[in-house]
């Protein structure tokens, strides 16, 4: 160790070390796991990166910290669900961001700029570079999911009003649900098969349970309520909305590297105008009844 470090730097450093021994212990898990030998390749060579990186903190912390465990099973069940394309973008970012907290010790530690520049190449690796097979199905998942929520979220603030109900407002929102999830995934699967896709019967798959999955949670609310408390369901469901439109523009903005803000914008206001002017369709429908 070359220079003495206070104690707030050696904290910082030793937490800095441990990130980097727990990305490289992860991204050798996923690597482990993943079958493309183009992607392993990426991986395996993103580990060994911050393995080295983790050697440059150590050369000044003098410690040998183990992995964060938790964090790596954490991240690993996240990979299963989402993604590891997903995961590691997240882990990078949030790695790069942290790492730029240090540029105020660069003349200390000329090694800082190093990992930054390093950390700024994971980023455009993945980018260009990894192909997750799953990620060629968002624009199927933006299409059920979108579709379902702008429809059924009017249909249910539509049906609110003139049912009055909330056990015959779910239903009839069940009903029509499933319906237009066999409808859409058909029609999206002769969709891409007249476009030559070969793989059209997974997209249409993704397309369905994208779209039946936002049924389910649009019509919690009804099921769960008491048959006269129509009004607050409505409100619950608008919140269940708003929530998968932000973790939904939150995964795909991670993914493709793009503005949280303008993609949770665009769905939010899309969805909520459509759900807005159906609640005001079926009060008119509710006073000339």
């Amino acid at each position: 160790m070359n220079q003495k470090l206070s104690k707030q730097e050696l904290k910082l450093l030793t937490k800095f070390q441990t990130d980097e021994i727990t990305s490289a212990l992860l991204y050798f898990k996923i690597a482990k796991r993943t079958k493309d030998k183009e992607n392993k390749k990426i991986l395996l060579r993103i580990a060994q990166e911050e393995i080295a990186h983790a050697f440059i903190w150590q050369h000044y912390t003098q410690k040998n910290p183990f992995p964060n465990f938790f964090k790596v099973f954490f991240y690993l069940l996240i990979s299963y669900l989402l993604g590891y394309t997903f995961v590691i973008k997240l882990l990078e970012t949030n790695e790069y961001k942290a790492v730029h907290s240090l540029q105020e010790l660069k003349n200390k530690y000329p090694e800082v700029e190093h990992i930054i520049s390093q950390e700024e190449a994971h980023e455009k690796d993945l980018i260009n570079m990894l192909n997750e097979e799953r990620l060629n199905y968002i624009g199927a998942m933006v299409l059920g999911l979108n579709d379902a929520l702008v429809e059924l979220s009017g249909t249910l603030a539509g049906l609110t009003f003139v049912l009055r109900d909330t056990k015959l407002i779910a239903l009839t929102g069940l009903i029509t649900g499933i319906a237009a999830t066999l409808s859409m995934a058909s029609s999206n699967y002769l969709a891409e098969k007249a476009n030559g896709n070969k793989k059209a019967l997974v997209a249409s798959f993704y397309t369905g349970i994208a779209y039946l999955i936002t049924v389910i949670f649009l019509t919690i609310p009804y099921l769960l309520l008491p048959k006269e408390m129509f009004l607050p369901a409505l409100i619950l469901m608008l919140f269940i909305v708003i929530f998968l439109i932000f973790i939904f523009s939150s995964y795909i903005s991670i993914i493709k590297s793009e503005s949280i803000k303008r993609k949770f914008f665009e769905m939010a206001s899309i969805s909520l105008s459509v759900a807005l002017i159906s609640f005001c369709i079926g009060l008119i429908a509710n006073k000339l009844m």
